[in-house]
């Protein structure tokens, strides 16, 4: 039999009167709560009791009295918690931010495939419509500073997972530069983003990457999940048209020659079960923007998406890229996007094709060439051909020089799609 434990008892007694202690805010107001339901508790067991109208009136004004009191007491309590965990000057946004959670919590389910700065300019539109987004990205990035924590510490490459991270945060700006803040050289930590250290570390001290996805996302407050397509260690692998094989997704581009198939090692790879479940339960999937061989298909080499995208009811899109990619994509206009994708995948890995028909500066396009990189052709008679339907749209934007899709009319462009649905 359990012996009474005094001390735990005088705890939990000493921390409820704490509430009761001077200079909380807390103390005036359960007086005034008490003072309203007494008011309302008197004049209630009188109202209708009384022979004549004037006593009842005058019960009706106690029982009204009692409600008024009651009701300024609880909206005052109420502003005291806030005010302890909120700092004042967002005290008068939290309006704002319960209404807006609500509006984007009753938003289309929008599943995104892929990787990259591609993928995370789309999150950064969506988001803005729905919450209930779950990007499943590619894990087979081997190059910069998630190559290197990928070999040191034995875990999946963090840096396409940060990018999306950081494009879901509802966080403060501040937090979001933080994650994606780049360390000089000069030191150990040169090329290092401190968000794939934070993750690194994260995934030490909870012993799973996928566990340290998820408190990362608590930390910077998502509008939606990410999710890893694969949790296995994988590598990317292409054989070009000569033959020859290379090993590694940093390399594949390097080696400048036209790429025949990627494929992964090892092919038995499963997919993540809550991507799937995602996918089985999206209204909406969204393949791309992103590089073509090394964000987008990878994820549907893995055993289980390409499957789950397939036999999914809703409404599939592929944004195709806007300039060609130099070892990727060289030459290829839409059509030929499509093709690779298809050759990779399944003929009905999508309904829909969007492609940019916006004009960028000659001065932009010239800089591009120098890197040859050139704009992908809007062949959509091709694609036609082939079943699909394609959707015509100025959706390029132009940043620091940089040739990045429209985040914002990119996701209006999609959210009208789920009128079809």
């Amino acid at each position: 039999m359990r012996s009474f434990n005094f001390t735990r008892v005088k705890d939990k007694v000493e921390s409820i009167f704490k509430w009761l202690y001077p200079g909380i805010g807390i103390k005036r107001w359960v007086f005034v709560i008490v003072l309203g339901v007494v008011l309302v508790i008197l004049g209630a067991s009188y109202l209708g009791t009384e022979e004549y109208w004037l006593p009842q009136v005058f019960d009706f004004i106690v029982v009204f009295s009692g409600v008024i009191i009651l009701a300024l007491g609880i909206q005052n309590m109420l502003h005291s918690f806030i005010a302890a965990f909120m700092p004042p000057s967002k005290e008068n946004e939290l309006v704002n931010i319960l209404y807006l959670r609500s509006q984007l919590s009753k938003g289309p389910k929008i599943i995104t495939v892929g990787g990259g700065t591609g993928l995370s300019t789309l999150l950064t539109g969506l988001k803005e419509y729905t919450s209930n987004i779950t990007a499943v990205v590619t894990v087979a990035d081997e190059g910069g500073s998630s190559g290197r924590l990928r070999q040191q510490f034995d875990i999946l490459p963090p840096g396409d997972i940060r990018n999306c991270l950081v494009a879901l945060a509802d966080a403060s700006s501040l937090m979001q530069n933080l994650f994606q803040f780049r360390f000089d050289k000069g030191s150990e930590l040169a090329g290092h983003n401190f968000g794939n250290l934070f993750i690194t570390v994260m995934t030490q001290v909870t012993g799973d990457f996928e566990k340290a996805i998820k408190e990362t996302s608590k930390v910077l407050a998502l509008r939606g999940q990410v999710i890893p397509s694969t949790l296995d260690n994988v590598a990317l692998v292409a054989e070009y048209m000569d033959g020859t094989r290379v090993e590694g997704e940093d390399r594949i581009p390097k080696a400048l020659k036209p790429i025949e198939r990627i494929y992964l090692k090892p092919d038995f790879s499963a997919a993540t079960p809550e991507a799937v479940k995602a996918i089985e339960e999206a209204d909406l999937i969204i393949l791309g923007p992103g590089s073509l061989y090394t964000s987008i298909i990878p994820n549907l080499l893995i055993k289980g998406i390409t499957e789950a995208i397939v036999a999914s009811k809703a409404l599939k899109v592929y944004v195709c890229n806007i300039m060609t990619q130099p070892g990727e994509t060289d030459g290829y206009s839409a059509f030929a996007h499509i093709e690779a994708l298809v050759k990779h995948s399944h003929p009905r890995i999508f309904d829909y094709c969007i492609v940019n028909t916006g004009e960028i500066s000659p001065e932009i396009i010239k800089r591009y060439e120098k890197e040859n990189a050139f704009m992908v052709t809007d062949d959509r008679r091709n694609i036609e051909n082939t079943g699909y339907r394609v959707i015509g749209e100025d959706i390029a934007a132009v940043k620091d020089s940089i040739i990045r899709h429209d985040p914002m009319k990119l996701a209006k462009m999609i959210l009208g799609f789920i009128e079809e649905i």
